[in-house]
């Protein structure tokens, strides 16, 4: 049985929720929440609810927007012919904070994945075919996870896209930087094995 107020489990309960939060790191927030003034919480409570109001999904690339196109659709100085599809909004996130792609994105908002029953009826894929077909793209770069959900995707998104003739490739996969041989596993180094290239 719980120590805590009917409030505090229910507050506990609805924060185990969220990704990457267990019990410990609940009640940790919790802890923090009780001591916070009362100005910080409401701002905290009110930077949630702005959120859920104000962001969408952006009309052309399904990026996370508070306008109709996100800040990468709107840069007049990205390179339009070069779409790079990930999976979700937190991977452009990713990518924009290596500062080295000048394109712009697709995302797909999920991933092929039979056993949770989501197909590619399910993703954001008629708009990237359309996006290629009318926008004079040079390259698609797929860009989705190194899983078997993404490895999928990828598959399907390469069988789709080769007929249209766009230049295709994948993101290389293997090493991290700064890691040593001896310690990756076989389908890491093989993956790296199969991304070499030419030096």
């Amino acid at each position: 049985m719980s120590s805590y107020t009917d409030s505090i489990e229910k507050l506990i309960e609805s924060l185990i929720r969220l990704p990457g939060i267990g019990r410990r790191s609940a009640e940790r927030i919790v802890g923090y929440i009780l001591g916070a003034s009362a100005d910080e919480v409401k701002i905290l409570s009110a930077a949630v609810n702005k959120v859920k109001e104000s962001v969408r999904f952006c009309r052309i690339c399904n990026n996370l927007s508070e306008e109709e196109l996100c800040k990468v659709c709107q840069d007049s100085r990205r390179e339009r012919g070069v779409i790079c599809i990930v999976e979700k909004p937190g991977d452009v996130t990713a990518i924009e904070k290596a500062g080295t792609f000048r394109g712009v994105y697709h995302v797909l908002l999920g991933s092929i994945s039979p056993l949770e029953g989501k197909g590619p009826g399910d993703l954001k894929i008629e708009s990237l075919l359309q996006r290629v077909r009318e926008n004079n793209i040079k390259e698609v770069i797929i860009a989705t996870d190194a899983d078997t959900e993404g490895e999928t995707t990828a598959l399907y998104l390469a069988k789709i896209l080769k007929p249209t003739g766009v230049n295709l490739s994948r993101i290389g996969l293997g090493l991290p930087v700064g890691s040593n041989l001896e310690y990756q596993d076989s389908t890491t180094l093989s993956k790296a094995l199969e991304a070499r290239r030419n030096v």
